[in-house]
């Protein structure tokens, strides 16, 4: 999706912030969220999230097949192959889908989430 600062977003989905207490008793009386829909303005788009297992693997596997592959036994060498096909899809997704972010957005209701998943936010 590729978020940047100023952007208006919503939310996708429900976000759950916290339980709500009951003043002296402490006892749990309800659930605090944003709803789905909720909209804001993207304060500043923090770090990557970390990539998957598999794409990790499927990137330190066929840079093994690259720099090695021509002196590995052919039993090993197709090993490692049927192993890179098996994380493809999963790269292809990855790749189609790009490195995602994380970013603190201010909703017009006042609140701010930190740290939100780009995942959770639809641009407007």
């Amino acid at each position: 999706m590729g978020l940047t600062q100023g952007q208006r977003v919503k939310l996708a989905e429900d976000i759950g912030l916290a339980d709500a207490v009951a003043g002296g008793s402490g006892a749990v009386v309800g659930f605090l969220s944003l709803a789905a829909g909720t909209e804001g303005t993207v304060e500043r788009v923090d770090g990557r999230l970390p990539e998957s297992h598999g794409v990790g693997e499927y990137q330190r596997l066929t840079s093994l097949l690259e720099a090695f592959g021509h002196t590995m036994p052919e039993a090993s060498r197709t090993r490692l192959e049927e192993e890179i096909g098996a994380l493809e899809p999963e790269w292809r997704a990855f790749r189609a889908r790009g490195a995602r972010v994380t970013a603190r957005v201010r909703f017009d209701n006042g609140f701010v989430l930190d740290g939100a998943h780009e995942d959770v936010l639809v641009p407007l």
